[in-house]
């Protein structure tokens, strides 16, 4: 053989054709898959929250995301919901274990806290209390030298 190529087969041609087909489809989807993911962002589960994102509901912090929940209940549910606070106060590179009681009869549905200090406050577990009543959040200041002290929320169920 001097330079001369031979000819393809029609296996050969078939799974050239089919190869550009599958790149072609792959490229396809990705024009397809963007407009679904910026239509998501304003899909009925975020109108049930105002619009927020994920992001801004956990920015806007416990409080307010229960307050923006709440407001989209229906008004015979808003009633059923309640949220109770407790402040924390930590010193530098200290843990602490915060609960923060539903009341008379209340079960907790989920909780968080706030931490408006510069200090970096982490939660190492947050959970409902054993016999479902209230919400602990347990805390660790990683700052070694900065204070820290804010409010632990209680989301429950009248």
């Amino acid at each position: 053989m001097t330079g001369r190529f031979k000819k393809p087969t029609p296996a050969f041609v078939v799974a050239i054709i089919a190869l550009f087909v599958a790149l072609g489809g792959t490229a396809g989807a990705v024009v397809t898959v963007v407009p679904l993911a910026k239509r998501a962002l304003v899909a009925d589960n975020a109108k049930k929250v105002n619009g927020l994102t994920a992001v801004q509901v956990a920015k806007a912090g416990a409080t307010a995301a229960v307050t923006v929940v709440a407001q989209a209940l229906p008004a015979a549910a808003t009633g059923l919901i309640s949220t109770q606070s407790g402040s924390f106060s930590l010193a530098a590179g200290a843990e602490q274990t915060v609960t923060v009681p539903c009341g008379a009869g209340g079960k907790a549905l989920g909780g968080g806290f706030s931490n408006p200090t510069t200090a970096l406050v982490v939660s190492a577990g947050s959970t409902p209390t054993s016999d479902g009543s209230g919400w602990s959040e347990d805390l660790i200041n990683l700052d070694k030298s900065t204070a820290a002290s804010g409010t632990v929320v209680a989301t429950c169920l009248k």
